[in-house]
C-alpha cells in the first residue's frame, strides 16, 4: 500500500513538471502575438509553484498587486464599464483581425503597412477574442470577490 502511494506521489509530480513547464513554453511561444501569452507564462508558474519555492517566491508579489489592481478596477462603477468596453473592444479587435479585411497602405516611422494587417488571421483573432473573454471572466471575478458594497 505504501509503495502505491509512493509512485501517485511521483507520478502527479512529474505531470505537474510536465505540464507547468508545457504551458510556460506555449505562453512564451504566444507572448509577442496579441493575446493572453503573459497570463499563460504566468499560469505555468503557478503550476509549477506546487512544486518549487523559486515560483512560489515569483508568484507572492504577483498576486498582492493582482488583488490591489482589481481592488481598484471594481471600487466605482464607471471603471467596471470603461473595464467591461475594454473587453468589447479586444473582441471586435480579434474579428476584425480574424476577417482580415483590406486596408489602405500607409506608413509609420518607416515601417510601411496594408494592403492585410499585420499579423492577421485566425490565430490573432482568436487570441485577441480569447483576451476579451478571459478580462469579462476575471473582471466578474473582481466584481464578486472585491467590489464593496
Amino acid at each position: 500500500m505504501e509503495g502505491r502511494a509512493r509512485d501517485q506521489g511521483v507520478v502527479e509530480r512529474v505531470v505537474t513538471e510536465v505540464l507547468g513547464w508545457a504551458v510556460v513554453v506555449i505562453g512564451i511561444i504566444l507572448w509577442p502575438l496579441p493575446g493572453p501569452g503573459l497570463l499563460i507564462i504566468l499560469a505555468g508558474i503557478t503550476i509549477l509553484a506546487r512544486q518549487h519555492a523559486w515560483a512560489r517566491r515569483v508568484l507572492d508579489p504577483l498576486r498582492e498587486k493582482a488583488v490591489e489592481a482589481a481592488r481598484f478596477g471594481v471600487a466605482t462603477w464607471p471603471r467596471i464599464v470603461l473595464s467591461a468596453l475594454g473587453g468589447v473592444w479586444l473582441a471586435v479587435l480579434g474579428v476584425v483581425w480574424w476577417v482580415s479585411p483590406t486596408i489602405p497602405e500607409f506608413e509609420v516611422l518607416g515601417v510601411g503597412f496594408g494592403p492585410r494587417l499585420p499579423a492577421a488571421g485566425w490565430a490573432t483573432g482568436l487570441g485577441l477574442v480569447a483576451s476579451a473573454f478571459a478580462a469579462w471572466g476575471l473582471l466578474v471575478y473582481s466584481v464578486l470577490r472585491w467590489r464593496e458594497r
